[in-house]
């Protein structure tokens, strides 16, 4: 669109100077002539830009002449400083440019958005690197109830199913902000002092309490959240196991180990049949020790892999054998 070039025009010149014709039509993917039209079209609007002639002539603004954005909305003020990770920045090498563009941009803002704008940046992060290739889930109806709480800095009561045992818990959190991670959202929160992550998709309800948050001073959410991926990351690589699980066992079996499941949520008529009583589910545990909780299930379900954890799992159903022997 040609009001957007004409911004862009204005914004390129406000940045870098006096820019030859043919420098611009470069970055705009336009002619000279068009770049030429448009410069016509600012004049006339009122903006004081001028052309030099000669081998070392251009395009160029008045001096002292300032643009501020006035075209976004507040909104779109928020998405701007919605941000990637800093890491993220790294690995494609602009960590320090995007600081430096987020600044320009900052200061080309209507003043009364910009404190929304510093607000998203410092409580909204995007880090799209997955947990380990783990699967993406949607997510939870509270979300708009956990966003409320970090843009009002106040505190709140979750009820929140653990992933690792199913177990409901209670918790009063002190929020940082919201992560996005490779398709999943996570609230980084404080819980009594201690920082802790939770996936909102396990959220089960949030309300926002009238007590403002009590976070520790001097921390943001970048710095909470790089302590709480590490420790995630510094886990040793999970165990794949095979397991086959009789069918009229599946539900159940599905529902307890939704948090190991290797892939997205596969419906049980999609799983291969094993030999038509069976469905054969691909988990991944943090160890080998984490994957005999599968010997809960008894024969309904029967690991196929590894071999490792089938003799650990026939040590263990020999030990309890034993002891239950003599009563018998």
């Amino acid at each position: 669109m040609r009001s957007d070039r004409l911004l862009s025009i204005m914004l390129l010149l406000q940045t870098h100077g006096q820019l030859p014709a043919n420098t611009l039509a470069e970055r705009l993917e336009v002619s000279v002539r068009t770049v030429m039209r448009d410069v016509e079209a600012l004049s006339a609007a009122g903006v004081p830009v001028y052309t030099v002639r000669g081998p070392h002539g251009g395009i160029a603004l008045l001096p002292g002449f300032r643009t501020d954005v006035t075209g976004l909305t507040a909104d779109e003020s928020r998405a701007l400083f919605v941000l990637l990770s800093d890491r993220a920045y790294a690995d494609l090498g602009l960590g320090r440019a995007i600081g430096s563009a987020l600044r320009k941009v900052m200061a080309a803002l209507p003043a009364p958005h910009r404190p929304d704008a510093d607000l998203a940046s410092r409580r909204i992060l995007i880090d799209p690197v997955r947990w380990r290739g783990g699967p993406s889930r949607p997510a939870t109806d509270d979300l708009g109830v956990l966003q409320r709480a970090v843009f009002t800095d106040r505190r709140l009561r979750l009820r929140y199913r653990h992933g690792d045992d199913g177990r409901v818990r209670s918790y009063t959190a002190d929020p940082y902000g919201l992560v996005h991670k490779a398709g999943v959202w996570y609230l980084v929160a404080d819980h009594r002092g201690e920082p802790r992550l939770f996936r909102a998709d396990r959220v089960l309800s949030a309300g926002v309490l009238d007590e403002p948050v009590q976070r520790r001073d001097g921390l943001e959410l970048s710095e909470v959240w790089d302590v709480l991926r590490r420790r995630i990351d510094d886990i040793p690589a999970p165990v794949p196991v095979t397991v086959a699980v009789r069918r009229e066992t599946l539900g159940r079996f599905l529902r307890v180990h939704q948090a190991d499941l290797a892939g997205p949520h596969v419906p049980a008529a999609a799983l291969p049949e094993e030999d038509g009583e069976r469905a054969t589910v691909e988990l991944r545990f943090r160890s080998l020790g984490a994957a005999q909780a599968l010997l809960a299930f008894g024969a309904d379900a029967e690991v196929l892999a590894p071999d490792e954890l089938r003799r650990a799992l026939a040590r263990r159903a020999a030990e309890a054998a034993a002891r239950y022997a003599d009563e018998t």
